[in-house]
C-alpha cells in the first residue's frame, strides 16, 4: 500500500488523520505500507504523531513500513524526535545479571577511579598550601574569620556540655571502683589525664566532624551541582585557594583551642562529681589535677587536635568536589564526610598512641 500526502500535515489535520488511517490499515492489512511525503507544504510535531500511529499499526501486524520523498525540513524534525526508535514493540526480555567478575572489575575501577581523585586533590591542596604561604594576599581573610567564627566559636557551646557531661561520667563511673580501695583522690588524676590526652582531642574532633565537616561538603558539593566551582576556574580563580585553603586553616587554628576548652569542662564535671559524692575538696581536686598533669600531655592533646582538624576539613572539602548527581548527591557527600572523617580520628590516633609508647618506652 501508497499513501500519499499533500498539502499541510498540522495540528488542523492531524486528528482527523490519526482517526481515519491506522483504522484502515488494520482494515486492509498490507503486507508493507510506504508513505509518500513528497507533496506536503508543511510538516510538524502533529505529523510526526499520525506516522508514529502507522507505525504502530504496522507493527502490531508485522508489515513492513517506510517513508518517501523526504526533504531536509522533514528529516530533521524526525530526527530530533528520534522516529526510528517510536513505535517498535517494547523489548520486555529481562537480561541476565551481570556475572560475579565483571562486578569484581567494575569495583576495582571504581575504587582506582577513586584513589587517582583523591591523591589528586590531595596533590592540589599542598601546591595551593604552599602557593599562598609565597603570596599570603592571595588567602581570603574575611572567609577565615567567618569560618574560624563558624567552626569554634559557634562550637562551644555544644563542646563545653558534652565534654562536662563526659567528665562527669567518667568520674562516677571511677569513683564506683576507687571508693572500694580508699582511692578516691586518683578521680581527679583519672578524668584529668584521660581527658587531656585522649578522649578531649577525639571527642571535640568528632562534634567538629559532625558540625563542620558536613557543612563543608554540602557548602563545596552544592557549588559544585550549580557550577559555581567552574565559574570560578574560568575565571581564573583557583578553587582550592578560594574553598579549601580558607576552611583548612580556620580548622587547625581552631579546634586545638576548642580541645583545651573541652578539658577544662571535663575536669570541672569530674570536680562535681568529687566533691558531691566523694567528700572531696575544690582545693583538694584541682591540686591533684594539677599534680598529675604535665606540659607535654596538654601539648600532646592540643597537637593532635590539630591533626584530627586538618584530617576533617580536608575530608569535607574532598567529599564537596566529589559530589555527583543532584541533591541525592550532596546528601550522600555530606554523610561520607562525617563517617570518613570520624574513621581517619579513630585511624590516626591509634597511630598516634602506638608512636607516644615508644616514644617514651
Amino acid at each position: 500500500m501508497v499513501l500519499a500526502l499533500q498539502g499541510r500535515l498540522d495540528v488542523s489535520s492531524a486528528a482527523a488523520l490519526i482517526k481515519e488511517l491506522p483504522p484502515l490499515v488494520r482494515e486492509r492489512r498490507p503486507a508493507g505500507l510506504m508513505v509518500d511525503l513528497a507533496q506536503l507544504d508543511y510538516f510538524d510535531d502533529f505529523g510526526v504523531a499520525v506516522l508514529v500511529g502507522l507505525k504502530e499499526a504496522m507493527a502490531a501486524q508485522e508489515g513492513d513500513f517506510a517513508l518517501t520523498g523526504l526533504d531536509d525540513r522533514i528529516s530533521r524534525i524526525l530526527a530530533v524526535h528520534r522516529f526510528d526508535t517510536l513505535g517498535q514493540p517494547l523489548d520486555l526480555t529481562r537480561r541476565s545479571g551481570l556475572d560475579i567478575f565483571t562486578r569484581l572489575g567494575e569495583a576495582t575501577l571504581d575504587i582506582g577511579a577513586g584513589l587517582n581523585f583523591v591523591l589528586t586533590f590531595l596533590g592540589n591542596t599542598v601546591l595551593s598550601l604552599l602557593h599562598v604561604c609565597r603570596k599570603p594576599r592571595l588567602l581570603r581573610l574575611n572567609d577565615t574569620l567567618d569560618t574560624m567564627q563558624r567552626v569554634g566559636v559557634d562550637a562551644l557551646p555544644i563542646v563545653g556540655l558534652i565534654s562536662f557531661l563526659l567528665g562527669l561520667i567518667m568520674a562516677f563511673m571511677s569513683a564506683v571502683q576507687l571508693q572500694q580501695f580508699g582511692a578516691n583522690i586518683y578521680v581527679a588524676s583519672l578524668v584529668s589525664l584521660s581527658m587531656t590526652r585522649e578522649l578531649g582531642p577525639i571527642m571535640t574532633a568528632i562534634i567538629v566532624a559532625g558540625r563542620s565537616g558536613s557543612a563543608f561538603a554540602a557548602e563545596i558539593g552544592s557549588m559544585k551541582l550549580s557550577e559555581e566551582v567552574d565559574a570560578l576556574f574560568t575565571m581564573g580563580i583557583d578553587p582550592h585557594i578560594f574553598l579549601v585553603i580558607p576552611r583548612l586553616l580556620a580548622s587547625v587554628l581552631m579546634v586545638p583551642f576548642l580541645t583545651l576548652f573541652a578539658d577544662v569542662f571535663a575536669i570541672a564535671g569530674g570536680l562535681l562529681v568529687g566533691v558531691g559524692m566523694l567528700d572531696l575538696t575544690v582545693n583538694g581536686y584541682i591540686n591533684q589535677t594539677i599534680n598529675t598533669l604535665h606540659l607535654f600531655d596538654v601539648f600532646w592533646g592540643f597537637s593532635k587536635a590539630g591533626i584530627f582538624a586538618l584530617l576533617v576539613a580536608w575530608t569535607g572539602c574532598l567529599r564537596g568536589f566529589q559530589v555527583r548527581g543532584g541533591a541525592a548527591g550532596v546528601g550522600r557527600a555530606t554523610t561520607s564526610a562525617v563517617v570518613t572523617g570520624i574513621f581517619l580520628i579513630i585511624m590516626s590516633d591509634s597511630i598516634l598512641v602506638v608512636i607516644l609508647r615508644y616514644w617514651q618506652g
